[in-house]
């Protein structure tokens, strides 16, 4: 199914004439069978979804069951040492704690919008807040490592549920009223991810030093309450039946074989890309057998997990999972990178580190804002490939001694591509995404990055060994501009975000 609109039309305007079949990318228009803008659509649950669209209340939940994955993935790092000492485990065993968490969530992003998709965004975003309350609980009460370890994995499931269910959720909401998504409001997700991991680690920190380690998983628990308890009120009713415009025994398939390959196949790649400093070249052979027999049962499946056929078709939505997740490859490089360097190489303690990487999330949190009111993606995008080439050749340019101030501004130059590329791209994978599988695609998105994330983690250790060095880190910034280039050609010459496209300037 093609995408309705193109990803260069300003998401508050109006849809663009789609192909025969296709759905409208933005919900002003309805997919056969849909529910209309007269009212609410009908469903089990409490939620009715009136008053006033896109309000305070549909987004109260929604923004703050987006913020637990991100909050999660950043607040466990300043806990992992005294975990390590606690469980009598080293650093490579700790880090399993990281990576667990961004395995289940890589995998468990599309396979979550995939159920938003089919069983509907309320139903998966309640059941994924009572999985995170389960996480807390297990971590909290932890005995020993490896149901620590556990804890983490089903953390990574349940808040995988929250974003592609939000994302779904706003679908719905534009075909009850008929009203396109604001665009404001798609910078409010997108903030909200930022800000919480960027206050991840401090947060982590004050709970570990007052409360002991276990309160960094025991937070967990009013914070999945409170998004239950909004979801339940706030949250529309999903409509009842299979997705729209489809009927018959295959409309509700979820694909359990679809997913279950999906998931083995990403695991043994994610894994070979953790351990870069010593390939496991042996992982390849599975990892590559696991794709070819997932990309044959998802072309024979009538309502496969993957659309391969659509995204074949959909270049637009494709090229952006490969800006998000070559942009995020760069920013995790720096994000961990950066502070490793500054503490080891620099020699600031990691209070001072985590000062001077404040500009950049300031400046993401700035910029996530600015992109919200842009109209258009292309230049947002265009600003974001430059400041990653820039800031690069910044860090090219650093020594252990150098200025303060060369280090702010280094900071600063990657929260930009940080803030404007995190809803640049959110706003494109929205309108190229069938109107019917939002959730899948948004989660699709977040894999993405998870891989950018991974692959990063995969280099540092690769270009650091065992400790933090200025060879090291230009290394990286040599990468991130080379990166940051190929960015800045590949969003030129997307056809898809050129302004006047689809009759809108970017």
């Amino acid at each position: 199914m093609q995408a309705g609109r193109d990803a260069g039309t300003d998401d508050t305007a109006g849809p663009a004439p789609a192909g025969p079949g296709a759905a409208t990318a933005a919900g002003a228009a309805t997919a056969p069978g849909a529910a209309t803008g007269s009212g609410p659509a009908t469903g089990s649950g409490a939620g009715t979804g009136s008053g006033p669209a896109f309000g305070a209340r549909l987004m109260a939940p929604l923004l703050l069951g987006s913020l637990l994955n991100p909050i999660n993935s950043t607040m466990i790092a300043t806990a992992l040492v005294t975990i390590g000492q606690d469980f009598h485990v080293g650093a490579a065993d700790t880090a399993w704690l990281i990576s667990a968490m961004y395995l289940a969530s890589a995998v468990g992003q599309p396979s979550m919008g995939r159920l938003a998709d089919r069983v509907g965004p309320r139903r998966v975003f309640i059941a994924g807040a009572l999985t995170v309350c389960a996480a807390g609980v297990i971590g909290t009460l932890a005995p020993t490592f490896a149901l620590l370890i556990v804890s983490r994995v089903v953390l990574g499931i349940g808040t995988a549920a929250a974003y592609p269910a939000a994302m779904a959720v706003l679908r719905g909401e534009s075909r009850r009223t008929g009203l396109p998504t604001p665009r404001q409001v798609l910078g409010r997700l997108s903030l909200a991810a930022l800000g919480s991991a960027a206050v991840g680690p401090t947060l982590g920190g004050l709970l570990a030093a007052t409360a002991g380690w276990r309160a960094v998983f025991a937070v967990n628990v009013p914070l999945a309450l409170l998004a239950l308890l909004g979801a339940l009120v706030w949250l529309p009713a999903d409509r009842k039946g299979a997705r729209p415009g489809r009927a018959g025994p295959a409309a509700g398939s979820l694909d359990p074989l679809g997913i279950a390959l999906f998931a083995a196949a990403l695991t043994c790649a994610m894994v070979f890309l953790l351990r870069l400093a010593d390939p496991q070249w042996l992982l390849l052979a599975p990892a590559g057998m696991l794709a070819g027999v997932l990309v044959w049962w998802q072309l024979r499946h009538p309502e496969p997990f993957l659309d391969l056929r659509m995204l074949a078709r959909n270049g637009a939505l494709m090229r952006s999972y490969l800006r998000q997740g070559m942009t995020y490859l760069v920013i995790y490089c720096v994000l961990y990178g950066f502070s490793q360097w500054l503490e080891q190489a620099y020699g600031a303690s990691s209070f001072q580190a985590g000062l001077i990487l404040l500009p950049m999330s300031l400046a993401a949190a700035v910029c996530s804002l600015v992109g919200a009111r842009t109209k258009g993606i292309r230049v947002p995008l265009t600003v974001a490939a430059v400041c990653l080439a820039l800031g690069s050749a910044v860090f090219l340019l650093l020594q252990g001694t150098g200025p303060l101030v060369a280090l702010l501004c280094a900071g600063a130059l990657f929260g930009i591509p940080q803030g404007l590329s995190a809803t640049g791209n959110q706003t494109a994978v929205y309108a190229q995404a069938p109107a019917d599988g939002v959730g899948a695609a948004a989660g699709l998105q977040r894999t993405a990055q998870y891989l950018g994330a991974i692959t990063a983690s995969g280099l540092i250790g690769l270009l650091y060994g065992q400790r933090a060095s200025d060879s090291g880190l230009h290394e990286i910034a040599l990468i991130g501009i080379a990166l940051g280039l190929l960015l800045l050609v590949l969003t030129l010459a997307d056809r898809g975000l050129r302004p006047g496209s689809t009759g809108s300037g970017s």
